[in-house]
This record gives structure tokens, sequence and C-alpha cells, in this order.
């Protein structure tokens, strides 16, 4: 393995020196493969040979009662459409900044991107908690879409920490401390919401936390956010910034446009024309729309009245469904996924998962006749399943974006599809809301009455979403 990185790097430094003599060649060689111990970029290169972050998403349980103690629905099946831009307001922040911070990491270093967005989440997240009114809680959702350049960044970062032989793993670590946000984030937005109410022994309504019934699980992500913070300090710097490597993807007028004869995909001097990293940009954006109205959809579906084809659900048993598909999504991506992507290939496996994903579902508004134990047991299973199978999409995905350009073009690449996603995203949750507004409103319609209307759109969307990832393009980058 050492050899063969050894031999890439020989071929991608070798390329980055030119020069008209050859004794200039000579010179060139001889500084672009010399190791500088200053660069974090070589040391992190040189961890590999030897070798044999986390988004939290505490809104979702307890946004529908946020949106309904402000006021501004005039009824009980406008709060989705309300909440709905509540959740849009942060992906459309995102994608107006998406690429900057990826060209910023990209000539910078990941490190420095990785502590602005973390002390982002810190600042903004806690004003949201804070918030008195429906603009308000917009504003600071916007704003911290705008600063959070997280996942993109992490994305780039994942791939490089590692030699490629462990990418696949490495990817999947990103995906997995989604997992671990999906059990810590519900968990807290569920039950630490409204605590004068859940747990008057402990606060009084006359406190702050009775006055701003959803700042304490804000405060609380803040606090973790800021540990995360401080444990960043200690991340290792993975961009060439000191070396020959560095002083060679700087010189654009060499560097431009060259590629590496043993690499499965050239870089091209312009990431749009990159048609690979276009198409897998293109059905990732596809998914992500599906998933974040899916996530708007189930949370509003869930705490919505049984007359109204809901669950009846409290926020604390919204944040608890949340928390154990979360769970079941770590094991899985520990256990389970890594010899799965092993046996099936990516490609094969993004493909069947979305395929699975629509007869399942189909079931949801059938789950919504059961009651009891069997209903938290079924509706459970049905989240675990749902969660695995969309982060095989999510994971596989990331990887062959990641393997669709070099190095110094990846944090522009994600930061590309940042802003696509988040595009898609931003018409996610208002569209999901305003879907399930009008789906509430429709209960007696003879087709598709209420909530099956709305789950035959997300398995639309999926289906557009499985048909796209056949585009010729994609196959190339196994």
């Amino acid at each position: 393995m050492k050899n063969v990185i050894n031999h890439r790097i020989i071929i991608t430094l070798l390329r980055l020196g030119g020069s008209n003599t050859m004794a200039d060649d000579d010179d060139s060689r001889t500084n672009l493969l010399e190791k500088n111990e200053a660069c974090p970029g070589c040391i992190i290169d040189q961890t590999k040979q030897q070798q044999q972050a986390l988004p939290i998403s505490s809104l979702f349980p307890y946004l529908y009662f946020m949106i309904r103690d402000f006021g501004i629905a005039k009824q009980e099946e406008d709060i989705g459409f309300y909440a709905g831009f509540v959740g849009s307001s942060f992906m459309i922040g995102r994608a107006l900044t998406s690429i900057f911070w990826g060209k910023l990491a990209d000539r910078y270093g990941r490190k420095p991107i990785i502590l602005i967005g973390t002390f982002s989440v810190i600042i903004f997240n806690t004003l949201f908690g804070l918030s008195t009114s429906f603009w308000l809680a917009i504003s600071f959702r916007f704003l911290l879409g705008c600063f959070n350049c997280l996942l993109g960044v992490i994305r780039a970062y994942a791939s490089e920490v590692v030699s490629e032989e462990y990418n696949a793993l490495s990817l999947s670590v990103v995906s997995t401390s989604r997992g671990i946000g999906l059990i810590l984030g519900p968990a807290i937005g569920g039950y630490l919401a409204q605590p004068a109410e859940k747990y008057p022994n402990i606060f009084s309504q006359s406190s702050i936390f009775g006055r701003l019934p959803y700042f304490l699980p804000s405060l609380v992500i803040s606090v973790y956010a800021t540990g995360v913070f401080i444990a960043c300090w200690w991340l290792p710097e993975t961009l060439h910034t000191r070396c020959g490597i560095a002083r060679g993807r700087l010189n654009d007028d060499e560097s431009r446009g060259e590629g590496l004869d043993d690499q499965k995909i050239i870089s091209k001097p312009s990431l749009l024309r990159n048609l690979p990293l276009m198409a897998i940009i293109i059905v990732y954006c596809v998914f992500s729309l599906q998933e974040i109205a899916y996530s708007e959809i189930f949370s509003l579906w869930a705490v919505s009245d049984r007359s109204y084809g809901g669950l009846s659900f409290s926020s604390q048993d919204v944040g608890q469904v949340l928390a154990i598909s979360g769970l079941g999504l770590l094991l899985f991506q520990l256990l389970v996924y890594p010899p799965l992507k092993k046996a099936m290939g990516l490609l094969v496996l993004i493909r069947l998962s979305a395929v699975l994903l629509i007869p399942l579902l189909s079931c949801y508004p059938y789950i919504a006749l059961l009651s009891g134990m069997t209903l938290h047991l079924v509706i459970n299973c049905a989240s675990i399943l749902k969660n695995a199978l969309s982060i095989s999409l999510v994971t596989g995905l990331f990887i062959m974006l990641n393997k669709a350009v070099p190095q110094n073009q990846r944090g522009a690449a994600n930061g590309i599809s940042m802003t696509a996603m988040s595009v898609f995203k931003s018409f996610g949750p208002a569209g999901g809301g305003a879907l399930f507004s009008w789906a509430q409103k429709r209960q007696d319609a003879s087709f598709l009455p209420g909530d099956e209307m709305v789950f035959l759109v997300l398995n639309l969307v999926q289906l557009v979403g499985l048909i796209l990832t056949f585009i010729p393009y994609i196959s190339q980058i196994q």
C-alpha cells in the first residue's frame, strides 16, 4: 500500500513541477518530493503511510409546539406550513455561502473553517432558543445556515485524514456522527423543551426557562458545541500549506488543467465540467430533498391529532422515536454498512436502498391505524429501517463525490455539493410543511385522502432519485 501511495505522490508532484530545462525539472522534483516537517499535510501523509463532528437535530421534536406558541398560525392545520419556513431558512443561508467556505478551506485549510462553523453553532443556536417571535426564529436559523460550513469541509477532511483504503470507513464515521446526533438531538429537544410544564418542581413558570420554553434545549446544545469547539483546537490540519505540493497547487498557470494518468477521474480546470461530479451532486440533491421533507413531515405527522391522521404523540414521544432510530443507525453504520458495501459495491447498495425505501414509506399512513405498544414498536422499527436505508445512500454518495476530484479541489467540490443540496433542502421543509397542511384539510377526499397523498409525493421524489442513479457518468467513479 505504501508503494502505491508513494507512486501516486510522485506522479502528482512531477505533474505539478513544470520547467523548460532538465536541470530545472530535477530541482523542481527534488523540492516537491521533499517532506516539510512544518507542513501539516506532509505530517498527515506520513501518518497515513504508516497505517495498516457532530450535527444535532434537536429542533424537530418541538418545532410544531414552538410555532403554535408564536401564535402566527390562525388554525391548527396551518402550523405545518409555518414550521416549514423555519427549517428552510437554515438551508437558504447554507446555500448562499457553502462554495465560499469550500474555497476558503482549499486555500487556508480545513481546521480554521471547522472552528468557525462550530463557533457559529454556539452563538446562533443560543439566540434561536431566545427567539420570541416567528421572524426572529427564522432570522437566527438563516444566520446559522450562513456560517454553518461544517458538513462539506468535514467530508473533505475525513477523506484526507486516512489512507485511501480506509476512505469508506472514515466517511462512514461522518455519517455515523449523524447517527449520534440523531440520538442526542431529538432526546434533548423532546425532553428539555417546555421544562416548566414537564418538570414544575425544578423549573418555575416565572424563571427564564418558563418564559422562554425552548431555550433550555438550545442552551444545552450550545454548551456541548463549546466543548466540541475547544476539542477542535487539537485537530491536525490535512491540507498541504508549507511544502512543494502547496506551491504547486497555488501555481495556477502551471498546474491548471493537468490531470493524473493513474487517476480514474482526471481533474478539470472547472469543477462544473467534471461530469461525474455533477452527476453525483444531482443525485445527492434529489435524495437530500426527500430526506429533509420526510424529517419535517414525520415530526408534524407524529404530533398531529389522530383526527387528522396523525399519531397524537407528545414532543417527548417524538424525541424518543428519533433517539431510538438514531441508536439503530449508529449500530448499522458501525457493524452492518462496511461489510455490505464491501460485498455489494457502492452503486448497487445505493440503488437497492432507494428501491426498498419506496414500499417502506407506503406503509406509513397505515401505521397511524395502530395504537398502544404495537404502534410504538412498529413506528420505531420503521424509523430504524428508514434511517439505515437513507444513510446507505448518503454515505455511498459521499464516498463517490470525494473520489471524483483531487485533494486541491475537494473543499470546493464539497462546497458546490452543499450549495446545491441546500437549495434543494430549502424547498424540503417549506414544501413538506405546505403539503402536510394541505393534506390535513382533505381527510375525506376520495383519492389518496390525508397523509396517503403526503407519502405518495415523498415516494415520487425517491423514484426520481433512483432513476437518476443510472446516469452513465456515475458508474465511472466505481
